[in-house]
This record gives C-alpha cells, sequence and structure tokens, in this order.
C-alpha cells in the first residue's frame, strides 16, 4: 500500500466518542452505531464552527496492543473548542502521519486499508490515528487515513 509522510498541525476535532477494542466482537457495530448516531441524531449538522463538511473517525488512547482498549470517535473539525458541549473534543495532535489515500465502499475499502496497515511495519506512535472522509459516496469514495508516526531522531 502506498503512502506519504506528512506533516500536519493540531486539530480541534467535537464529536461523539465510544471505548472499544480491535478484538471485541461488537467493535464494528460499535463504530457503526457511532456514525449511524451522529448522522441520523442530527449531531453533526449541529455542530458549530466546522471548519470543512469532511467527517472524520478518529482512534485515540490506545497502545501497540490489538487486545487493548480505545476510544474511537466520529466528528468534524472545529475551528476552536466548544464553550458548553455534551460532545466529546478531542485534540488531534501536530507532527508525522503517514497518509494513505483509498478509494471504493466506504465500509468496505476502509476495513481492508486497515487490515493491511496493521501488518506494515511503520514506526507507529499509537497516539492518534483517523481517518478523513472526502465525500458522502457510499460506494465510491475517497478517504485519506493518517497514521501517527514517532517523531524523526
Amino acid at each position: 500500500m502506498n503512502y506519504e509522510i506528512v506533516n500536519l498541525e493540531e486539530k480541534i476535532a467535537v464529536g461523539i466518542s465510544a471505548k472499544t477494542n480491535n478484538q471485541s466482537p461488537d467493535a464494528g457495530a460499535v463504530i457503526g452505531g457511532l456514525w449511524q448516531r451522529f448522522f441520523g441524531e442530527g449531531i453533526y449538522a449541529s455542530i458549530p464552527g466546522k471548519v470543512n463538511e469532511k467527517a472524520l473517525g478518529i482512534y485515540t488512547n490506545y497502545a501497540d496492543d490489538e487486545k487493548a482498549d480505545y476510544t474511537a470517535l466520529v466528528a468534524c473539525e472545529t475551528d476552536k473548542e466548544p464553550t458548553e458541549s455534551a460532545l466529546t473534543v478531542c485534540k488531534i495532535p501536530a507532527g508525522r502521519y503517514a497518509k494513505f489515500v483509498i478509494h471504493g465502499d466506504m465500509v468496505q475499502a476502509v476495513s481492508a486499508a486497515w487490515q493491511a496497515i496493521w501488518c506494515m511495519d511503520l514506526p507507529r506512535s499509537f497516539q492518534c490515528d483517523f481517518e478523513e472522509y472526502q465525500d458522502d459516496k457510499m460506494d465510491n469514495a475517497e478517504i485519506h487515513i493518517y497514521v501517527g508516526l514517532r517523531a524523526e531522531s
């Protein structure tokens, strides 16, 4: 799988979250449920200060262990943290990321890409990874996946 190394500035994301892990039999349902709630309950539409129309799938607070729990968020990037909100605020850290660009079915292409990424020998930071959905075309989407990398020595 091809990728490029990019340096990102810190991003503020606002959305909803849940804890899960890659070995949990209901991990897909947990993450899928977040996406359903995010759009189905009007959460996306209600978030103020969006910097673009892209949705984000964020994975943070985890370790180099497929059995470890992590926080999954469905969010969008905002220009500032909300002053009062029942929503989850996440700061995507500035730093080096491996950027993958994938095309295809929104669910299947992302799942296949993550399976391939987990098998790659990347110098991962295991601090924060995220998907950035460029459009809402379910069957032929463009998705950018950013995998956090350790700082260069």
